[in-house]
């Protein structure tokens, strides 16, 4: 991503980066990743993570291979025509314990 993707964002592109890839790398909390950089005297609101992964998580995806291949939920009828409507490749999986040991980034890639 260039580096004009990250106008007018008050931290540094690397900062943003890490915070979205520990997000969809690891099952962490946004509040979780906030500690983490809290911890290395970055102070940063569990929001703003939130709203980072939101803009540039699926550009992060799209340099990573692209759209998933399967996707993991529940059971809740509406996840079918969202994937009919959004993902029409992507493989839908509702098993029980599916998504367990599994962190979001692979899940994403897969």
């Amino acid at each position: 991503m260039s580096i004009n993707t990250y106008k007018r964002h008050r931290f540094h592109p690397s900062i943003t980066s890490y915070a979205v890839w520990v997000y969809y790398r690891f099952s962490l909390s946004f509040r979780d990743i906030e500690d983490l950089l809290a911890e290395k005297g970055i102070s940063v609101s569990y929001e703003a993570i939130r709203l980072w992964c939101i803009k540039f998580g699926p550009a992060y995806a799209r340099n990573h291979g692209g759209e998933p291949r399967t996707i993991v939920t529940d059971k809740l009828a509406s996840y079918k025509v969202a994937q009919r409507e959004l993902m029409l490749t992507a493989h839908h999986k509702t098993a029980k314990y599916e998504n367990n040991g599994t962190d979001k980034l692979t899940r994403w890639l897969r």
